[in-house]
């Protein structure tokens, strides 16, 4: 599947600058027109993280507070926690058979529950997932969600806030962290691209925004 580049006609430069993005079917755009409050919190989101030296420097506890303060901006916005789960229903009819001396035909119902996958934010027509510095089998997970959310009608698109690798490692190394972002299987930007294009979300159009260094704020 081609990648798309709709985000550089719907975001400002001033986004554009400090984060890197891939989509798949036009996915900015998609959201943009469609849903366009959702669109305009992403945008204030964005335009109001920013990482602080703190983010980096202390090991393990404030990579997830990452998280937490995107998911938290989210959630004063409106955005909540999402599970799309499934109820299949399956009816067998059994005819009378008048030899026997039935009369009337047997219902026999049975019910499955399907339990889904849960989604970090859902707002309008839009899932979000904040995807920092989990493991990389996270991707896949969201990525069938949304496939499956796009399938039901419930959302038009979704979109993913990861990080990328090289650029933050190095960034982690200047200012004396020698250890930082040393595992090569948690979730970046390097990882999630492939996932795109080979199409593992189905027809949900995708669109994925990763944090860079450029998003350091020197304090």
């Amino acid at each position: 599947m081609e990648l798309t580049q709709s985000y550089r006609n719907v975001f400002p430069g001033s986004i554009l600058k400090r984060y890197e993005m891939r989509e798949v079917r036009n996915a900015a755009a998609v959201i943009a027109h469609t849903s366009p409050v959702e669109f305009g919190e992403l945008e204030a989101v964005l335009k109001g993280f920013s990482l602080s030296k703190a983010d980096i420097l202390t090991p393990g506890k404030n990579e997830g507070q990452i998280a937490k303060r995107l998911n938290s901006a989210f959630r004063d916005r409106g955005w909540r926690e999402g599970q799309y789960d499934t109820k299949v229903t399956s009816i067998l009819t059994l005819g009378a058979y008048r030899p026997a001396g039935e009369k009337k035909k047997v219902v026999q119902e049975s019910t499955v529950l399907n339990v889904g996958y849960k989604v970090d934010n859902v707002k309008g027509n839009v899932a979000l997932d904040v995807e920092w510095n989990a493991k990389d089998g996270n991707l896949d997970r969201d990525l069938g969600a949304y496939r499956t959310f796009h399938d039901a009608d419930i959302i038009g698109a979704g979109v993913m806030i990861t990080r990328t690798m090289d650029d933050l490692r190095e960034l982690g190394h200047k200012l004396g962290r020698e250890r930082f972002l040393e595992t090569s299987t948690t979730t970046n930007l390097t990882k999630l691209e492939p996932r795109l294009t080979r199409g593992a979300g189905g027809g949900c159009p995708v669109l994925a925004i990763a944090i860079t260094a450029r998003c350091y704020s020197g304090k």
